[in-house]
């Protein structure tokens, strides 16, 4: 009987938690966890070792970086890009890639031209965020 009400209690407790907006569909499509969550993998930009281009050169790497990141995000490989404000750190950007491992980020980092030239570098480290994260680009094209 005590493991009955046991078994009672904590149903009623589970349901008062439950998310009533919850989609299953949408969470499986994307590939959620049961927390809503999945893992990524994010780059922070950093200058690289060669920036003694001159300033036409390094203008053509940028326009090739942002047709890269572009690219990128058409194919759904890169949920979130975009540059950090001047800081002490000296970051330059950050990407949030849709893969699971650092090796598969690494080779989508290797399809960058400014990387290819030496003018930035990345640093990659999984990261655990919510599933809903690819969702930003569809929105992000009807506020461009």
């Amino acid at each position: 009987m005590k493991t009955l009400k046991t078994l009672v209690l904590l149903s009623l407790t589970t349901l008062a938690f439950a998310n009533k907006d919850y989609d299953q569909n949408l969470a499986q499509s994307l590939g959620a966890d049961e927390y809503g969550m999945k893992t990524y993998v994010m780059a922070l930009l950093k200058p690289g070792p060669n920036r003694d281009q001159d300033k036409e050169t390094a203008q053509k790497l940028q326009q090739a970086h942002l047709a890269n990141i572009r690219r990128l995000a058409e194919k759904g490989q890169l949920v979130l890009a975009g540059p950090f404000m001047p800081n002490e750190q000296d970051l330059r950007g950050i990407y949030i890639f849709d893969v699971a491992t650092v090796e598969q980020a690494k080779k989508l980092t290797e399809t960058d031209p400014a990387i290819k030239a030496g003018r930035l570098r990345m640093e990659l480290i999984p990261w655990y965020g919510s599933a809903t994260l690819p969702m930003i680009n569809q929105w992000h094209k009807k506020n461009q």
